[in-house]
């Protein structure tokens, strides 16, 4: 397969990962932003694909959500999802996977622990204090909050989105055994 196909392919594949996250139900909470498994997907595209192919997956699933698809947690899409509490997030995730994917990059994949431990890094840089940020940010911007009450707010994903950290660590571990080339961080295959 020609490389530019192949990199279409991986991230139309992670684009839908991404939606199918979106099957599991969510959790809603007060604060008007929803626990979901979504943001795992965004981990794992910065981890597996890197940098510039884990933002083209996000903004391509953020698309598909913009012209109303379905697709996020609860079967929510159309551009009235980019104009609730949860917002910031959203925005969020495209920087999200980008850094998740540079910081994957620039760490060692030699071994599956070692990516594992990678990944586990990556993803909290990026799928969980980067998209925070943007939460935080959304927050005070939709929900007409404090600083300090969006941060101590956001504070309630934290834990689950630490689990999410771990699960893409497993993940990339058993990719990285199963597959020993995959090109973590958009690296080239070894």
């Amino acid at each position: 397969m020609h490389s530019s196909t192949r990199s279409m392919a991986f991230v139309a594949m992670f684009a839908a990962l991404i939606a199918v996250f979106g099957l599991i139900p969510k959790i809603d909470l007060p604060l008007g932003v929803p626990i979901t498994l979504q943001t795992l997907g965004v981990m794992l595209v910065g981890c597996m694909l890197g940098p510039k192919r884990g933002l083209q997956a996000v903004v391509l699933f953020l698309c598909a959500v913009a012209v109303g698809l379905p697709l996020l947690s609860g079967g929510r899409g159309g551009l009235g999802v980019f104009a609730v509490p949860s917002s910031g997030y959203l925005m969020g995730w495209p920087l999200g996977a980008l850094v998740t994917g540079t910081v994957m990059a620039a760490l060692p994949t030699d071994s599956p622990r070692r990516a594992a431990i990678s990944a586990f890094i990556a993803s909290a840089l990026g799928g969980l204090l980067t998209v925070h940020i943007f939460g935080v940010i959304g927050l005070v911007n939709m929900a007409n909050l404090s600083w300090q009450q969006a941060i101590y707010g956001t504070l309630v994903f934290v834990p689950g989105d630490l689990i999410k950290c771990g699960l893409c660590a497993m993940v990339v571990h058993t990719v990285a055994r199963g597959i020993p080339d995959w090109g973590f961080g958009g690296r080239a295959s070894r």
